[in-house]
């Protein structure tokens, strides 16, 4: 940071960040970008979810929580452990 800040400061900026509801694009985005860790070595089955999922979150037919049961499957199956440590997984 390029200013001096407290400590304090500094929680009050992430509580507040934590706070904010997500949009369904950054949903997608970082869905797509944790998906891909896998592109390449999913099956077709899996590869097909994926796009079911995507389409079914933006029509409002499948929640956020299923698109991180999903990913974090994934990196369970195929021992993604950068994913798995990932707080973003953990928490959900």
């Amino acid at each position: 940071m390029k200013e001096n800040i407290s400590e304090a400061e500094i929680d009050d900026f992430i509580t507040a960040a934590l706070a904010i509801t997500p949009t369904s694009g950054s949903v997608i985005n970082t869905f797509d970008h944790m998906w891909g860790y896998f592109k390449k070595t999913a099956d077709e089955k899996e590869k097909a979810q994926h796009t079911t999922f995507k389409s079914e979150y933006l029509q409002g037919q499948t929640a956020q929580e299923d698109l991180l049961r999903f990913i974090r499957s994934l990196a369970q199956k195929y021992d993604s452990t950068y994913l798995l440590n990932s707080s973003f997984l953990k928490k959900g």
